[in-house]
């Protein structure tokens, strides 16, 4: 059988295997790529985890290769990239606790309600069926790739000035440049399209089961002025997610908007994460 675990990803896992420690999934969503979560591993290492960051199929090495050839993004579908972070996760000894921000938010929830978390952080999750609000926010920050249908199979690049209002509203201009130079890339137009419809097509890939009892303890964080995902979004996500059996909580981050896991508040964030799994019993 093919395997779709790259080798860093499966180098990961391997470490993540031989330490013995508590290994700490990490999915990051559109426009992003793996390395954007490498302060969080820093710290999540440092407090006793292993910890993996998973690729989406084809997702370039860097920034670099990413602007090199962004057609590598184009067509990827929720439902692709769930099952490559159901195999990764399958590679690993222990059950993970899995961390997605955005897109990498609706990843995380989905694969809990598979049974595969130990426990899960949903950062500003995308939403999935079941999630009704359409706020104009998340509306106007969408329409880049929403206001062309064709872009549902190409790879769509944002400009700075969408970029500035769907992610980086919430900073100042000059950390919102160095958050677009350093970590924007190119991403697939489809896991929007699957998202805006996820309501109207009883085979929508974004969904995700929330009565599953396996699913585990699980935190939706929400930022105060995130424009891509305002409050109604991820509070709409977690009155889903809290009918299951386990825990269910969920915490507004005040004055942070959607690129809350990179910019310079970063780290308050993952100390909400933190401090959950540690009330769960899910701590290193």
């Amino acid at each position: 059988m093919t395997t779709t675990v790259t080798p860093r990803e499966a180098e990961e896992v391997a470490t993540a295997n031989e330490s013995g420690r508590q290994p700490v999934l990490f999915i990051h969503g559109l426009w992003l790529l793996a390395g954007s979560w490498e302060p969080w591993r820093r710290l999540f290492e440092e407090k006793g985890y292993a910890t993996v960051a998973v690729d989406w199929p084809d997702d370039p090495a860097d920034y670099e290769a990413a602007h090199a050839d962004p057609s590598v993004f184009a067509k990827k579908g929720v439902g692709q990239v769930a099952d490559h972070v159901a195999e990764v996760i399958g590679d690993l000894q222990r059950k993970p606790i899995v961390v997605g921000h955005s897109f990498g938010g609706l990843l995380a929830q989905i694969v809990a309600g598979r049974g595969l978390s130990l426990a899960t952080v949903s950062i500003d999750p995308a939403p999935s069926r079941g999630v009704l609000p359409l706020p104009f926010s998340a509306l106007k920050a969408s329409f880049p790739v929403l206001g062309n249908p064709a872009n549902r199979s190409k790879a769509v690049t944002l400009t700075f000035d969408q970029f500035r209002y769907g992610f980086a509203n919430a900073v100042s201009e000059e950390e919102a440049h160095h958050l677009y130079e350093t970590y924007h890339v190119p991403a697939p137009g489809r896991p929007l399209f699957q998202a805006a419809t996820a309501n109207l097509d009883w085979r929508t890939e974004a969904k995700a089961d929330a009565s599953n009892p396996d699913r585990g303890p699980m935190l939706v964080i929400s930022g105060e002025k995130d424009h891509i995902v305002p409050w109604a979004l991820a509070n709409a996500a977690y009155k889903r997610q809290r009918k299951n059996a386990s825990s269910t909580e969920i915490k507004e981050i005040p004055g942070v908007g959607h690129s809350l896991v990179i910019d310079s508040h970063w780290r308050e964030v993952a100390d909400a994460s933190l401090a959950f799994l540690d009330k769960h019993g899910a701590a290193a």
